[in-house]
């Protein structure tokens, strides 16, 4: 976890927030009648004009496909997309460029790792750890991988609304027969941000192999996938800053090189006849066909935006939008709120008493607050806290502490109107 007082004040106040603001198009608008207040960043973030320019100019100048051509535009195409995985492997920290595959999103990453590395590593009678706290699209790829395998899932419980991770039942649950712990960073309903490092060492002991699912992390605070510890990390790109439909798989690249292609077809082999293929090494051996060219390449400058940025800066922004949002709804009445009270990351999910959580988003929409309603990929989770959904607000470094004031003024219409 990032420290409170990593980031000093006089460094805090040399960012010019509401210039950064600017560089967003899209949140100059008015939603029915009222400027946008956008704070539904955990589901999708908005683009700079950087990334969006940079999308423009692909399609505009160098739009041809990679790795196959000689032609110029297909050259000038394949240079920007590799020289991309490179700058995702900066990024991160990866030891090399080939430890990084493009995927279409954080999903994607956790399936191609469950149906190939899990396929050959997973078998009858072992045991897959994880959290009650993860999202749908770090659950269900493990229950298809056990259902085919006969591995049984386990998890670590959660400590009620609090949201933390019970590590008083962690020897208990993590044993030699676990063969892989798979877990969130932050939380996505929560705000709960996990403490990876030690996780993973304690991972590592026993020999047990981690997956790291980063989709909430990865553009709020920075990431050093060799100071983690982890075998595996994943997020997406649409949640940084990025195009949708692009992500990022990072794998140690002696687990990558033992791993068996996920998809077939061109790009990925090295030769093909008529009854048998040879494949390339990773990356590309799990690259197969025509990639989001426009999207890795836009990757990159949404990347390069935010460590202009500054990852440090950017949580420390979140963070305190978060805290302050968190104390003024814990002064309304009748308001249930989840997660940690100190340390969280950039949302807070809540709920009015008596209001549905839809009618929360619907009636806050109408007055241009745009929030998310739902159990956010979380049944389970939801399940366990005895809820069917929640409302959530999640914060990015273009929002202000004026739009969490109009939330709350918004949310206190919003109890008036329903006489909650």
């Amino acid at each position: 976890m990032i420290s409170e007082t990593t980031i000093s004040t006089q460094q805090k106040k040399m960012i010019d927030w509401a210039k950064l603001r600017a560089d967003f198009p899209i949140l100059d608008q008015q939603v029915h009648g009222h400027p946008l207040v956008y704070l539904d960043n955990a589901a999708s973030s908005q683009k700079p004009r950087a990334v969006i320019d940079c999308l423009s100019n692909y399609y505009e100048k160098d739009n041809a496909n990679v790795h196959r051509g000689i032609h110029e535009l297909s050259n000038r195409a394949t240079a920007a997309f590799e020289a991309s995985r490179q700058r995702v492997a900066t990024f991160i920290n990866a030891k090399t460029q080939d430890e990084i595959i493009f995927t279409r999103g954080t999903t994607e990453g956790i399936n191609l790792i469950a149906a190939s590395w899990g396929s050959k590593n997973i078998k009858a009678g072992d045991k897959i750890l994880l959290t009650e706290m993860e999202h749908h699209s770090n659950i269900v790829p493990w229950q298809l991988l056990a259902e085919k395998t006969g591995a049984k899932l386990v998890y670590i419980p959660v400590t009620g609304d609090e949201g933390l991770l019970d590590l008083s039942k962690l020897d208990q649950l993590l044993t030699p027969e676990v063969k892989l712990f798979a877990f969130t960073h932050i939380s996505n309903t929560l705000g709960t941000l996990n403490p990876v490092a030690e996780l993973c060492e304690r991972a590592r002991k026993l020999g047990v192999t981690t997956l790291v699912d980063a989709a909430q992390s990865a553009g709020h605070l920075p990431l050093d996938v060799q100071s983690l510890g982890c075998d595996f990390l994943v997020f997406s790109g649409h949640k940084i800053c990025g195009p949708t439909g692009i992500g990022v798989l990072w794998g140690r690249q002696e687990i990558l090189d033992n791993m068996p292609p996920y998809h077939g077809g061109g790009e990925m082999i090295v030769t093909v006849d008529f009854f048998k293929s040879t494949f390339k090494k990773a990356p590309h051996r799990f690259e197969a066909g025509t990639p989001d060219i426009s999207g890795v390449i836009a990757l990159h400058a949404a990347l390069d935006y935010l460590d202009a940025v500054g990852r440090e800066n950017i949580f420390k922004h979140d963070q305190e939008l978060a805290t302050y949002c968190y104390d003024q709804l814990a002064q309304l009445k009748n308001v249930r709120l989840f997660g940690p009270k100190t340390g969280r990351a950039g949302l807070v999910s809540f709920l009015l008493e008596d209001v549905h959580a839809h009618d929360v988003v619907t009636v806050a929409d109408q007055r241009g607050v745009a929030l998310r309603g739902g159990h956010h990929c979380n049944q389970p989770l939801m399940k366990k806290l005895g809820i069917a959904s929640t409302a959530r607000a999640s914060f990015y470094f273009y929002n202000t502490r004026a739009e969490v004031d109009r939330f709350i003024e918004v949310t206190r219409e919003i109890q008036k109107f329903f006489g909650a």
